[in-house]
């Protein structure tokens, strides 16, 4: 008798092993809510603890990929309390629904005494909808305590980058910055910490899994640097529906267990904003820096200046602001453009009484090098785009060794 395809992906899923638990991740109750259809789409939810290495969702979409009949996998990550949390309240809601109204509701329902507007809600049966008791609520799952930044002296200085707002270029900025400190002489790494929207494989022209030997993951190499991303585990297409306490597995995973050797330069491209991946890696180590990168325009700056406060507010200090998309230089007449409006970094300088440390001009090469992982730093040293962050980059060390002589 053939098999269901229901069967077909439990049987993948018990041969995709969980080491944390000694158990496949079927048996193992991680895989909740399997849902197919006629035409091959599958989603389910699998429960990621932590503890649990962040490459098991690969493994596991795979697994499912490859089974005959599937179309189309989506994979909903979440947290195992969250889970638990969030059925225990449904549960609760089903048993509110399902209770009969109180009598002296109900009474006064059928005298007239309650207009029909204020009446609650009636079920098929005549039976009312009982308010929630506040005793029967679910506890709410327990907080972890945040926990205490680890020191790895290997990694040398860790310089996080971020912006306020997407559309900035602090990818752009971060790749290009690496990469002039390495022609420097300096050991480098990077690691992608935007677990959103990883554009670092693509902007680096590497995008394989990374190698494990002896527990440890290997970074990828290109251009001198030594590279890791979230974007090497995912598929290309999969959202990444992490909360919290995953992004923060990921980031201390890409700290701890990333074979970086011995780094002068650790630069984190963060993802905009002053969210989850932020918080999680000043609590997972110690960041000696932290760099903003703006547009001239008033709305980046704006949202830039959150940034700084952010890394204010969690001890990190900023060696300064970095002004991209400056100008455009006028190809007949060499003159500067300013396509984005001008002055908004060195406004943003001033306010927060830090260095404008570069103005990076605007170059048709730097988006065709970052589509093709073709760096312009890298790829056209003599450009003005590549003088400029050569610049940073030496503004950047320099800040550097004031405040860790």
């Amino acid at each position: 008798m053939s098999q269901t395809l229901q069967q077909r992906i439990d049987a993948a899923l018990r041969r995709v092993h969980n080491v944390r638990v000694g158990r496949d991740v079927l048996g193992a109750e991680q895989v909740r809510d399997v849902a197919t259809t006629a035409d091959g789409r599958v989603r389910f939810t699998l429960l990621l603890d932590a503890a649990d290495d962040a490459t098991l969702v690969r493994e596991v979409r795979q697994a499912v990929e490859r089974v005959d009949g599937v179309a189309d996998v989506r994979i909903d990550v979440m947290d195992p309390g969250q889970f638990d949390a969030g059925r225990a309240a449904r549960r609760q809601e089903q048993r509110a629904a399902a209770a009969p109204a109180p009598v002296g509701a109900a009474g006064a329902a059928a005298s007239g005494a309650v207009a029909a507007s204020d009446a609650p809600p009636r079920r098929a049966g005549g039976t009312g909808r009982a308010l929630p008791v506040m005793d029967a609520a679910p506890p709410k799952p327990s907080v972890p305590a945040a926990p205490t930044p680890v020191a790895y002296p290997n990694l040398g200085r860790i310089i996080a980058v971020s912006s306020g707002k997407g559309g900035v270029g602090k990818s752009t900025v971060s790749v290009n910055l690496a990469i002039a400190l390495a022609k420097r002489g300096a050991r480098v790494g990077i690691m992608d910490a935007d677990v959103y929207g990883p554009n670092l494989p693509r902007m680096l022209g590497v995008d394989e899994p990374p190698p494990v030997i002896d527990a440890k993951i290997q970074p990828l190499l290109a251009y001198g640097l030594k590279v890791m991303s979230i974007g090497f585990m995912i598929e290309p297409d999969q959202p990444a529906i992490w909360r919290g306490p995953i992004i923060m597995k990921v980031i201390t995973q890409f700290l701890r267990d990333v074979a970086w050797g011995q780094l002068d330069y650790l630069i984190v491209d963060l993802p905009p904003g002053t969210g989850d991946a932020q918080l999680s890696l000043v609590q997972a180590t110690q960041v000696h820096a932290g760099l903003i990168v703006t547009t001239p325009q008033m709305v980046a700056v704006g949202d830039a200046l959150r940034g700084v406060k952010m890394f204010e507010r969690v001890g990190v200090p900023v060696l300064g602001i970095i002004e991209n998309m400056s100008y455009l230089e006028n190809p007949a007449t060499g003159k500067p453009i300013a396509v984005f409006g001008s002055g908004g970094g060195q406004q943003l300088a001033d306010q927060v009484q830090l260095p404008l440390l570069g103005q990076i001009p605007l170059d048709p090469r730097v988006v065709e090098g970052g589509d093709t992982g073709r760096p312009i730093v890298a790829l056209e040293p003599k450009s003005g785009v590549s003088r400029a962050i050569e610049q940073v980059a030496e503004r950047v060390v320099a800040r550097l060794a004031e405040r860790y002589p």
